[in-house]
């Protein structure tokens, strides 16, 4: 009786405060209405960014840079079975043609520009245009979505008692304020933000190589939620839920306490080498060395698996340039592929995904990540 009690009083105070936070997508009129709260049916889309503005959030000492970008945006694709998810990350340098899409401040409608940098698309008007943006790259219907500050990560990180992270070589980053030796490292709070944040402290020092080290830290978050009792526990899930409550911004089908649950109970079940994490293939800008562009073989191959709702077979997925094995087995790519041309899938046959014998898609080594069953570590700079 006092765990329903609790329960009940729980939800109430959630979802009061989850509606008073919201903001509508534009594409959410065909999203099913739930009517219980049983896990949701068929597959699900959810866009995770995470912004970088300063406004009334930690920062380090002499970081006083204006504005708000989208420096992290990731994909979650859970199948319509509910048996495999896919994590996909946009590396912010992304070149893209931005469509266009209604600023959620004032209601004004951007208008499409071409060849702009990916990460503009939250300061251009806000979460619907990063979900425009990112539906138009992989043809898919984002109807969720949501925005986390750093604030927010710090909270949520010490919410689930901290992230065991293998570091393999000693990341030393004077600009997130991250020293770390060789060895595990169990990471909350400030930490795990500098941890997430740093590029210059890991692999070569760009946004690729930090997509790689964010991808350790969530696997191994992956395997401790899913190994520990955290999932079957409301008061944790309570405090984690809170937190994400304070401290992010969701869209309006997301804003619910019913919706959240579903999609929690939609990964019950899954198992951890059917959890994938990717880098979104990109390569080179032809235009610009500091810049990527995408990577027209590699992404077709991915939008159209998760188009088909097909399983990722990721046995032939190379880590990139800041992540190795726990046991320093694997090989490392001397280059990331990211800063080759992208592959003429007509000249290159190696450049096309072939079905496994269960029928998933057997990814090319032209792909970087890794699954949440693979212990690996972050390479230091």
């Amino acid at each position: 009786m006092s765990t329903v009690s609790i329960a009940a009083i729980a939800v109430n105070s959630l979802a009061s405060e989850v509606q008073a936070n919201t903001v509508d997508l534009g594409n959410e009129d065909d999203v099913q209405q739930l009517v219980d709260v049983g896990a949701i049916e068929g597959g699900v889309n959810v866009l995770i960014v995470g912004s970088d503005t300063r406004i009334d959030q930690l920062a380090t000492p002499g970081d006083d840079t204006d504005g708000a970008r989208n420096d992290v945006t990731m994909l979650m694709h859970i199948s319509q079975d509910h048996q495999n998810v896919s994590v996909i990350s946009f590396p912010r340098d992304t070149m893209i043609d931005m469509p266009e899409c209604t600023d959620q401040g004032d209601g004004e409608v951007k208008p499409a520009q071409d060849y702009q940098q990916l990460n503009t698309a939250l300061g251009k008007g806000g979460l619907p245009c990063v979900v425009s943006a990112v539906e138009q790259i992989t043809g898919l219907t984002i109807p969720y979505a949501g925005v986390i500050a750093f604030d927010g990560v710090a909270a949520m990180t010490s919410v689930v008692g901290g992230v065991d992270v293998c570091v393999s070589q000693a990341i030393n980053d004077p600009y997130s304020q991250l020293s770390l030796s060789a060895g595990v490292h169990t990471l909350s709070g400030t930490e795990a933000l500098a941890f997430l944040r740093t590029r210059e402290g890991v692999g070569d020092g760009s946004d690729l190589a930090r997509i790689s080290s964010q991808q350790v830290y969530l696997s191994a978050l992956v395997r401790k939620l899913l190994s520990s009792d955290t999932l079957t526990n409301p008061v944790t899930l309570y405090g984690i839920a809170r937190s994400a409550l304070t401290n992010m911004q969701f869209s309006t089908q997301l804003a619910s306490v019913d919706s959240m649950v579903s999609i929690a109970k939609a990964l019950q079940g899954v198992q951890l080498d059917k959890v994938a994490f990717l880098r979104y293939p990109v390569a080179g800008d032809p235009d610009d060395p500091n810049r990527v562009v995408v990577n027209e073989a590699d992404s077709e191959i991915l939008n159209l698996a998760l188009a088909n709702d097909t399983p990722l077979d990721l046995s032939q997925v190379a880590t990139a340039d800041s992540a190795t094995s726990a046991d320093g087995t694997d090989d490392v790519p001397a280059t990331d592929p990211a800063t080759d041309p992208a592959a003429d899938p007509a000249a290159d046959p190696a450049a096309t995904a072939t079905p496994d014998a269960g029928g998933a898609t057997v990814l090319p080594d032209s792909f970087t990540g890794q699954t949440a069953a693979e212990v690996t570590c972050s390479v230091g700079n």
